[in-house]
């Protein structure tokens, strides 16, 4: 009982957390003054040095960006955190994504100066699919243009949340040396003379902010008593309500993800951390405190495991890394235990697999344990077929998670290696790559026989050439391509007989299709409208594979079609010459032609370009989106600068790096995030089919 008892106190001191923001925000830095602050480093890295614990990659630290997710593991007080630090950038959004999905908590970075930007929506988004709790840290207070009110209004405005503002800065930009505690009404200073941001205490309020923390402190109070409705009784009734009631109805409102607590500081000059730190441990959920997570038995009925040893073993495989020993599975443990050296089944491909070895994880250092216990995050050695997305679990109660989803590549590029020699080992390569990085797909074009790389950005296929150099792989690439998607805005109706007689039994099947386009997302549906056998129904399932391999290139273009509904209305089959395959192939012409009578529509991927300048070179900024199709959705003016939004083809955006620094003489940036798919204009679509040779 005296074990149990310990292990559910652990667990209610355990926090699963990442650390997300846009690309410069300051994420990495932060994780750095985690583990300093916490004991677990000694030395606290920095991102231009190259030295951080989780930017452990060559192109990370040459970047200076985080590329690939880092776990980590860190102590404060008697808590433990399990941390994540996630990349900013957007080409590598899969490593958040994967992440988001089995974390409790995360605390999600802001700059001071830029406040909500793309990345920032994106990974916001992300926390809200998977119901992720949130703590926002404003960062960078010491930057010349903070301004923590504006971002406070734009977490609110932008962001569509309920901010509970826990601190006020005392002094912005240069002036910045602490923050006051609304709750407590204490002001904690840093001592300026103190390198290593350890020292600070605890003062009167200053005077210039008093007023303004009454006012904030009065808000925050209210906030907090409306989700408690003993806490507004008494409030209502003028009584006083206790700090430590009001942080534990607090924490009960962030659990419900019904407000979010902001504080500030500066990770560069160690200032803000600690009280972080605090705030993570006493806010943000253990694995005692989210919904227990749920499943497909085998039977197909929903099972429910919760964070308990005892229960039968659940566990997700969220990240897959490639090594020369053996491939090391990220996994969080939901229920049981996963021991070292036992055998757990594979749910989706219904295999036992032996767990090797089991460590936990300290940027590239890799400690070994025996077990892993519900709740806990660590990896697994050995498991040859487990990939991204895997439920593990025991083989007599089996169990499947929700996987996680994967975005669609944009953009492609065709690669081949500098010597014959070179094509077995890149294929290994590539598809080693592939195992770790679902985002990143490559293939072989049937028509020229090159090798087709697609991923999520320029940024991102660059990595992955770099990646397949450190490995020896020379290859010469050609220009980018677009993913683009074929789709129609129209209805038809359509017959189609396939017959061929080749000397004894023939091939005969006639079917008659109605297609539809679906809304935007709509992906694919296939209707069985067949009444009274015309086509029986084992012929039924060939037709739907027919039209399934069809989808897969257009007849516009041979781009991949998306967005349509089609119903097999009739048909008919011959009692000797019908077959499956004549059936798959009269399925596949006929939804052909019933296409191309459909107003037949070329989509291509748009992003959401966002541009920061100086107010100056606005004019010729606007005028470059303009020529490229894009269009402005909008200008912010932040004190000197100016922040242009728009949306633009990404057909359009190569090389725009390089316009962009001339049009600003070197003072502008940019951020490109995809946003849609969206009808090509007819102009824009004669000069694409004509290049992809349409007849």
């Amino acid at each position: 009982m005296l074990e149990n008892k310990n292990r559910q106190q652990w667990l209610q001191r355990l926090r699963n957390i990442g650390i997300s923001a846009h690309v410069d925000a300051g994420k990495t830095t932060l994780t750095e003054r985690f583990l300093y602050f916490a004991g677990d480093t000694h030395k606290m890295g920095d991102v231009d040095d190259g030295d951080t614990v989780t930017d452990f990659m060559k192109q990370e630290k040459e970047r200076g960006i985080t590329i690939c997710s880092a776990a980590v593991t860190c102590h404060w007080g008697e808590s433990t955190m399990n941390l994540i630090d996630t990349p900013g950038h957007v080409d590598f959004t899969m490593e958040v994504e994967r992440s988001m999905r089995v974390l409790d908590g995360t605390v999600i970075v802001l700059c001071a100066k830029a406040g909500v930007q793309p990345q920032t929506r994106t990974v916001w988004r992300q926390a809200d699919k998977y119901r992720v709790p949130r703590i926002v840290f404003v960062n960078k207070m010491d930057t010349l243009g903070a301004n923590f009110r504006r971002v406070v209004g734009q977490i609110a405005n932008e962001l569509k949340a309920r901010p509970a503002v826990l601190q006020l800065p005392i002094g912005e930009g240069s002036e910045f040396e602490g923050v006051v505690d609304l709750l407590s009404r204490k002001a904690l200073v840093w001592d300026a003379s103190d390198e290593t941001g350890a020292n600070f205490s605890q003062q009167e309020i200053p005077a210039q902010l008093k007023e303004e923390a009454e006012v904030r402190r009065t808000a925050l109070v209210e906030a907090i008593v409306e989700s408690d409705d003993a806490l507004l009784e008494r409030y209502l009734e003028g009584q006083e309500i206790a700090l430590d009631e009001l942080k534990v109805a607090l924490r009960k409102a962030v659990v419900a993800m019904t407000l979010v607590p902001v504080l500030c500081g500066s990770a560069f000059k160690k200032k803000g951390v600690q009280p972080l730190l605090d705030a993570v441990v006493s806010y943000l959920p253990s694995p005692l405190e989210v919904d227990a997570v749920k499943g497909q038995l085998p039977d197909g009925s929903e099972g429910v495991r919760h964070t308990s040893d005892s229960e039968p073993l659940s566990a997700l495989a969220f990240k897959v890394v490639d090594d020369p020993h053996g491939d090391l599975i990220f996994v969080r443990v939901y229920s049981g235990q996963l021991e070292a050296g036992s055998y757990v089944l594979n749910s989706r491909t219904n295999r036992n697999e032996r767990v090797a070895r089991l460590v936990r994880l300290q940027g590239n250092k890799r400690i070994p344990v025996d077990s892993l216990s519900a709740g806990d995050i660590g990896a697994a050695i050995g498991l040859k077929d487990t990939i991204t997305g895997d439920t593990l679990s025991c083989q007599d109660e089996p169990i499947r998670l929700e996987s996680i989803n994967c975005p669609d590549p944009v953009i492609s590029l065709a690669i081949e290696p500098k010597d014959r020699a070179g094509q077995q080992k890149l294929n290994t390569a590539l598809e080693r790559m592939r195992r770790a990085d679902p985002s990143f797909r490559y293939f072989t074009d049937q028509e020229t026989g090159q090798t087709i790389i697609a991923g999520l950005g320029e940024l991102h296929l660059e990595i992955k050439q770099e990646l397949l150099k450190e490995q020896g792989i020379e290859t010469s690439a050609g220009r980018p391509q677009v993913s683009y998607r074929e789709t129609i805005a129209g209805k038809a109706h359509h017959e189609h007989t396939f017959k061929k007689q080749t000397g004894g039994h023939g091939m005969y099947a006639m079917v008659v299709l109605d297609i539809e386009p679906l809304p935007a997302g709509g992906g694919f549906e296939f209707v069985d409208a067949i009444v009274g056998g015309a086509i029986p129904n084992e012929f039924i399932g060939s037709v739907e594979k027919g039209i399934r391999e069809a989808l897969n290139n257009g007849a516009l273009a041979g781009f991949p079609v998306v967005d349509v509904r089609v119903s097999l209305v009739d048909g008919k089959a011959h009692d000797v010459d019908s077959s499956d395959m004549a059936f798959k192939l009269a399925g596949a012409m006929c939804f052909k032609e019933a296409f191309l009578k459909a107003r037949p529509t070329l989509l291509e991927p748009v992003m959401a370009l966002e541009v920061v300048i100086p107010q100056q070179y606005m004019g010729s900024v606007i005028g470059d989106v303009s020529q490229r199709r894009g269009r402005v959705s909008g200008t912010d003016m932040v004190d000197e600068t100016t922040v242009v939004k728009a949306e633009v083809p990404l057909s359009t955006t190569f090389g725009y790096s390089t316009a962009l620094r001339n049009n600003t003489q070197g003072n502008g940036t940019f951020t490109l995030e995809f946003l849609s798919y969206e009808a090509v204009s007819a102009e824009a679509a004669k000069e694409i089919l004509e290049k992809n040779r349409v007849a």
